[in-house]
């Protein structure tokens, strides 16, 4: 017969959702993804850096070809998927990372098979002209362009990023190995200086070289080396704010269980 003051063993395990390994989780993949699919949706954009700032236009000469500063929306967002990229990486590991990346693709995909399927549908006519008023001489043609991005940009954008977070995280993990614990920097800048050197040449390769624009190959060496560029002085911009996310993290987690986390993500 069961004695009744022994605890069920059910009373001394936690509550899946009460465990704040698994609440981080939850929420730095949802926080990983809305970036990723978001910077997907905005990146239609192409800004003037020099004009957004307010000062003379920086020409770059590169490869035999001249341009100005400029980029599309989606830089805003992806510095923060490559920091959510390494917090994951240092916490949960290459499952972790994979887990999350393959997700974001997929919500991705999902996003924009509901984008063309909103085209595809009929507009009421009085909504065709609602934003005349603001400039807008045809609202069907501008939602058209804005949410139907070409297939090639969207192909060599899914491709760049798996790509580029793969190669994240096996870089990641091998600096890692090397270093210990020590250098936390080292392992988040060194991992993205390669995953998205990767990134920044294919997704234009696969979007203008291989698709109907078809680049001259100086073009796509140059408007590429800009962009790696830049992606490199935001993560190295971000530096600090890893070590302040990681202490918030460990003061949320407690640091027995934030060492633990580490220690799993080093074997896997």
């Amino acid at each position: 017969m069961e004695d009744a003051s022994t605890p069920s063993p059910f009373s001394l395990t936690t509550r899946t959702l009460d465990d704040r390994a698994t609440r981080l989780f939850i929420a730095l993949a949802a926080f990983f993804c809305v970036n990723a699919v978001l910077a997907e949706f905005i990146g239609v954009k192409i800004f003037a850096l020099e004009d957004t700032l307010g000062i003379a236009p920086l020409q770059w000469n590169l490869f035999g070809q001249v341009g100005s500063l400029s980029f599309t929306a989606g830089t805003l967002l992806w510095p923060v998927v490559f920091l959510m990229t390494d917090v994951v990486n240092e916490l949960y590991g290459r499952r972790g990372v994979r887990m999350i990346s393959w997700l974001a693709a997929m919500l991705i995909v999902y996003g924009f098979v509901f984008a063309f399927a909103a085209i595809a549908l009929a507009p009421a006519g009085w909504w065709v002209t609602a934003a005349q008023a603001q400039g807008v001489a045809d609202y069907q043609a501008a939602f058209a362009a804005v949410f139907g991005q070409g297939l090639w940009t969207i192909a060599g954008s899914l491709v760049a990023f798996m790509l580029g977070q793969l190669i994240d995280v096996a870089v990641f993990h091998r600096i890692r190995r090397a270093t210990g614990e020590k250098h936390v920097w080292l392992r988040a800048t060194g991992s993205t200086a390669v995953s998205q050197l990767v990134d920044s040449f294919v997704v234009l390769y696969i979007a203008f070289v291989l698709g109907p624009q078809q680049w001259p190959t100086s073009l796509f060496l140059a408007v590429s080396t800009v962009n790696y560029a830049y992606k490199m002085l935001a993560a190295i911009a971000l530096v600090p704010l890893i070590y302040l996310v990681r202490a918030g993290i460990i003061r949320y987690l407690g640091q027995a269980r934030a060492s633990q986390l580490r220690a799993e993500a080093s074997t896997g």
